[in-house]
């Protein structure tokens, strides 16, 4: 027993000394802030926050978390398990105060719980009851993990990526971003490889997500994307053509039938986009509020690393791309991967959590003046 205590003991110490050496070399403008909220996680992705500032959050190892600050001090001291032994269960989101979460294949929902983590203490339940919301989705974990996003009328929106690098799948429900709602389900977009990253202007309400581009092309082609939505169904490429201007050398000889939509930005060959968030606090600077936060998880197969980053991008008021910046560096360090953000959240004080899913962390970023 003792054994375990210090075992125990001595993996919290590390864990948290490792956690602070990467917090040390990342690097962001003047004024801004970058500390650790919560480590010792298993490959945190997605993650929500609670009425009550509960951060909700999706690991891919299979389970779902909450984690509470009870003392305010911007680090959480208290992890709940609502739910294990799922199959990467990257993907979450929060509506009418019901919790919804994702597994490959289907997606589930705990309602009230908000209610049951405040009442955790005095549940007789291990884990509260999840509710199946939609399965019989494809089961192929190749590029299968989801992001979840509600819409305001209730719509749960979510991704199912191409079960490849380059295919042409019969299943039209391949590498497409749909939309679930009242028993039906509808496209939003298709043509999409693999996106893992779609949040709602705050102002036009048009969707914005990135897609993954293929791989085996090269070192620096094709580029993943940052792509806008202007109405349900639109065809963003896949398989037949990548980025503005490269045509699939397998399927680009196809004639598809679709027009064909542009990126709004392209962001680089293999930097593997996931998260975005559009920020809408008030914490930061006047100039970044409805700015869009896109995190580069970061290359695998390409000569020289690339990603492993977050940027900042303005976009004008005809959703057209102003500008775009690097935001937070450092998790690539002379070719040494430090960490990999997965997903970024700005919570209700303004900050921003940032997950990690290689270090196994959250971060916190905030900005005083």
């Amino acid at each position: 027993m003792k054994k375990n205590y210090y075992l125990a003991f001595f993996y919290f110490f590390f864990s948290n000394f490792i956690a602070a050496q990467v917090v040390n070399e990342l690097k962001i403008q003047d004024g801004f802030n970058i500390t650790v909220f919560a480590n010792d996680l298993d490959s945190p992705r997605q993650m929500a926050e609670g009425k009550n500032g509960t951060i909700f959050v999706g690991e891919r190892s299979g389970q779902i978390l909450a984690l509470i600050d009870s003392d305010n001090n911007g680090q959480a001291d208290l992890k709940i398990i609502l739910a294990k032994d799922l199959e990467y269960s990257t993907g979450i989101s929060l509506y009418n105060e019901d919790l919804y979460f994702s597994e490959i294949n289907k997606i589930w929902k705990i309602e009230n719980i908000e209610q049951w983590v405040s009442n955790y203490k005095n549940i007789d339940s291990t884990f509260p009851e999840k509710i199946l919301v939609l399965d019989n989705l494809p089961n192929d974990t190749w590029h299968g993990w989801k992001w979840l996003k509600h819409d305001e009328e209730g719509g749960i929106y979510f991704n199912i990526g191409a079960p490849c690098n380059i295919c042409l799948s019969k299943n039209p429900q391949y590498a497409s971003i749909l939309k679930f709602q009242d028993g039906e389900l509808d496209y939003v977009a298709k043509g999409v490889r693999n996106s893992v990253g779609f949040d709602f202007h705050p102002i036009s309400r048009k969707l914005f997500f990135t897609d993954n581009g293929r791989d085996w092309l090269g070192d620096d082609s094709p580029s993943c994307e940052l792509n806008r939505v202007d109405f349900a169904g639109q065809f963003f490429g896949y398989p037949f053509k990548h980025a503005s201007d490269v045509i699939d050398p397998e399927f680009g000889h196809i004639n598809s039938g679709y027009d064909f939509i542009d990126p709004i930005l392209e962001l680089g060959a293999h930097v593997a986009p996931t998260g975005i968030s559009f920020y809408n606090g008030d914490m930061f600077p006047s100039i970044m509020k409805n700015n869009l936060f896109i995190v580069l998880h970061g290359s695998w197969n390409r000569t020289e690393k690339v990603g492993y980053k977050v940027i900042r991008v303005e976009i004008d008021n005809d959703g057209s791309v102003k500008h775009s910046s690097d935001f937070i560096t450092g998790w690539l360090n002379n070719g040494k991967v430090l960490g990999r953000p997965s997903a970024p959240l700005v919570i209700n004080d303004g900050s921003m959590l940032i997950s990690d899913d290689k270090a196994n962390v959250i971060y916190k970023v905030t900005y005083q003046n």
